[in-house]
């Protein structure tokens, strides 16, 4: 474990001269990680799909299917938790679309310092243990496309705005760390969907070397997402309810987890001895010392090296 750099706190406003954007924060990780940036002070730029329609055009919804989230709704979240919140309607998919919202950003504030790709919405594809040969290829391929191409295709209009300055922080959402991914994740495509970001970040932590960035990959534990908490019928506030159905979901983070880590990766002033790593929500809880909601410090990813893959003696308490 790397020890714990110099983190600018200024009261709690480390990141107040910051321009972060956000893509695919409509909801999840993402957006829990926009509203962090927003009480650290941030000016924080939110995309997605889904939309209110306040531009005159009406609602719009993206095909994951869900209303009650929106980017609008995201953007006064990270407004009233401190920040500045901009949502501004974007497909990752497409280039032109991605182009014009690096144009508003760079009129704006003629710069990015953080770079979060978070773009994903494949959950409803993924068909698990189902051979190569026999999953429905439609599906396989637009998971390729939402995790792999919009995040490339961010990277290519968004990072020319973010080394205009040295200090720029590119952090990769994926799901699971490199140690994690060496387990075959079920579906020969959500696997390549999800360690593509981490190599991604590895290489664009080469290419920031000159210009004084850092780039990672980040994930969260086994996320109580909004969508994961409908699945199992439970809220935020009886979430344990669903251990009887799913036992591992003991190990379970809120979403506040990962955005307090993207938010203290953020102010750390040595952040750069990060550079290329692909990291987890539970790892930077301990390193600089933030909590769950309930107060925890969920392992998750120890908790599945250990009890679950190492048929270790053990109580998932141990790893909270």
């Amino acid at each position: 474990m790397k020890g714990r750099g110099h983190v600018n706190t200024q009261g709690g406003r480390a990141l107040s001269d910051k321009i972060a954007l956000v893509a695919g924060a409509t909801r999840g990780a993402s957006r829990a990680i926009a509203v962090a940036l927003g009480e650290a002070g941030a000016t924080v730029y939110v995309t997605g799909r889904t939309s209110r329609g306040d531009d005159g055009a009406g609602a719009r919804l993206s095909e994951v299917g869900r209303a009650t989230e929106t980017i609008e709704e995201t953007a006064e979240l990270v407004t009233a938790a401190g920040g500045t919140g901009i949502a501004v309607r974007t497909d990752h998919l497409e280039p032109e679309q991605v182009r014009a919202l690096a144009r508003r950003v760079d009129d704006g504030h003629g710069r990015l310092d953080i770079l979060v790709t978070g773009v994903w919405g494949g959950d409803r594809l993924i068909e698990f243990d189902t051979k190569a040969w026999e999953v429905d290829l439609d599906k396989g391929l637009r998971m390729l496309r939402l995790g792999i191409d919009s995040h490339l295709i961010t990277h290519h209009h968004v990072l020319p705005l973010l080394i205009r300055r040295p200090g720029g922080l590119v952090v990769e959402l994926t799901d699971g760390t490199a140690d994690f991914n060496t387990t075959y994740r079920g579906n020969l495509f959500f696997d390549i969907a999800k360690n593509v970001p981490i190599r991604a970040a590895f290489g664009i932590a080469e290419e920031l070397k000159e210009y004084g960035g850092t780039a990672v990959s980040m994930t969260p534990g086994f996320l109580r997402s909004e969508a994961m908490l409908d699945h199992f019928g439970v809220t935020e506030e009886n979430w344990r309810d669903a251990i009887a159905r799913e036992p591992h979901f003991a190990i379970a983070e809120s979403p506040a987890l990962i955005g307090k880590a993207v938010a203290a990766l953020a102010g750390d002033e040595d952040r750069a001895r990060w550079n290329g790593a692909s990291l987890s929500s539970g790892e930077l809880a301990r390193v600089y010392d933030f909590r769950d909601t309930d107060g925890s410090q969920p392992d998750c990813f120890g908790y599945f090296r250990d009890l679950v893959f190492g048929k270790k003696e053990g109580s998932v308490e141990d790893y909270r």
